[in-house]
């Protein structure tokens, strides 16, 4: 039972660990933002924003997995506002449920609902920009075992969006919303998928205005991240999920067999050389291999200059690990309070650019929170407002349209560069 209250990140990775219950007083029909299972199903809970005095803080907090019934966490709605009750210890906290973006329920000019080409998880634009995953179709089939992108892509999304239709959500959104993030990911396809985002990337940076970051599964031929680059691309994110290689073939087996993890290391190390501090990211999973591979993932990460995205294992319906339980929540604690540490004594800049909340993941800067008392931990707060205070300029810059030359979309590639060396040590 609880001994006191919990500051914001603590009751973001506690109500991710153990979900939460909706009493019968909410009406979130009417007050939530659409609860979807798109792409992997990590964003199929119910979004609400945790307020904090360093920050507010966006959870995508589960609500219809098996786990759930058992949460010590209720939702209730009193007085026309919504709280969080702790039933261990009777703790109540306020918490904001953000509404249905009106364009929501619009259609593109094609005719296609725009909820069903992309939504906000936390104030950023989530797109799967692509049909499913090959993984899914393969013999014997090599789906990540924590995903169900093959259950709901095509069901609960568009199948393929095209890129009017991307550029007309992500301008409803920019208009309505205030993003300035746009994320494109998509599952496998055999060497094409960077090709496949390229015209995605050149139409927002010229259309929208907005930070573009790509998701895609690696590559070999590392001279399509600087095309990418070239076009507009601000960010990627490299998810190859644990960093022990058994736990990484047992888990992902399609990214063991047709890539292999030295394929991730060797292109996040390309592009963190080719793109600003903390321009990069890479995405494990906690709570599903030994913790201290997560501990050495982090490092890894942060060693390179990149961000460290942590996701926390939810098991997910239809996932082949959907009877896994969650992980505990104190672990959790000592991998995040582990994320602070690394970004800060790598001074990784977390936070920085604007309106950028992620609602899927523990972000680095909500580690705030967790700080331990001291002077470093101080400076590095100290530095990371002073980046907010002077990047004004620069990311009014970042936000604007631009025309990308053609050629640039379109030349062919030169010699590609030589590869980037081998990836960490890894293991046990």
């Amino acid at each position: 039972m609880p001994s006191r209250s919990l500051n914001p990140c603590e009751l973001e990775i506690d109500l991710f660990c153990h979900g939460l219950r909706v009493d019968g007083s909410c009406t979130l029909e009417k007050d939530a933002r659409l609860m979807s299972r798109t792409r992997a199903g990590l964003g199929s809970g119910l979004e609400i924003v945790l307020p904090g005095p360093l920050k507010e803080i966006w959870v995508n907090v589960p609500i219809e997995e098996d786990f759930v019934a058992s949460s010590p966490y209720l939702l209730l709605k009193e007085e026309g506002g919504y709280r969080l009750r702790d039933q261990r210890g009777g703790q109540l906290y306020p918490v904001r449920v953000p509404p249905e973006p009106a364009w929501y329920t619009r259609v593109t000019s094609s005719g296609t609902p725009m909820c069903r080409v992309g939504v906000l998880q936390g104030t950023y634009l989530g797109i799967y920009i692509s049909n499913s995953c090959l993984f899914w179709y393969t013999q014997p089939v090599a789906n990540c075992r924590f995903c169900t992108t093959g259950l709901n892509v095509g069901v609960n999304e568009m199948a393929a969006k095209s890129v009017e239709d991307v550029v007309e959500v992500a301008q409803a959104a920019r208009a309505e919303s205030g993003l300035t993030f746009v994320h494109l990911n998509s599952g496998f396809h055999a060497g094409r998928d960077l090709d496949l985002a390229a015209p995605y990337v050149k139409a927002l940076k010229e259309r929208v205005g907005v930070l573009v970051g790509v998701q895609l599964t690696p590559t070999a031929d590392l001279w399509k991240y600087d095309r990418l680059i070239e076009l507009g691309a601000d960010h990627f994110s490299f998810c190859y999920e644990c960093h022990n290689p058994e736990y990484f073939a047992r888990i992902c087996p399609g990214k063991d067999r047709w890539m292999g993890q030295q394929t991730f290391f060797r292109a996040m190390e390309y592009v963190t050389r080719r793109l600003p501090r903390g321009a990069v990211s890479g995405e494990i999973i906690a709570g599903i291999e030994p913790l201290e591979d997560t501990l050495r993932a982090i490092d890894y990460i942060t060693s390179l200059g990149a961000f460290p995205t942590v996701c926390i294992f939810r098991p997910t319906i239809g996932a082949d690990m959907e009877d896994q339980p969650p992980p505990r929540p104190e672990e959790m604690l000592r991998v995040f309070r582990h994320v602070h540490d690394a970004c800060r004594r790598h001074w990784i800049p977390v936070d920085v650019a604007p309106n950028i909340d992620v609602s899927l993941i523990v972000q680095p800067g909500d580690t705030l929170y967790l700080a331990p008392r001291g002077l470093r931990p101080r400076l590095y707060r100290w530095w990371l407002r002073a980046l907010r205070a002077l990047s004004g300029p620069y990311w009014s810059w970042k936000l604007r349209a631009r025309p990308v030359p053609f050629e640039t979309a379109l030349k062919p590639p030169g010699p590609a560069p030589a590869a980037a060396g081998a990836g960490p040590a890894s293991g046990g």
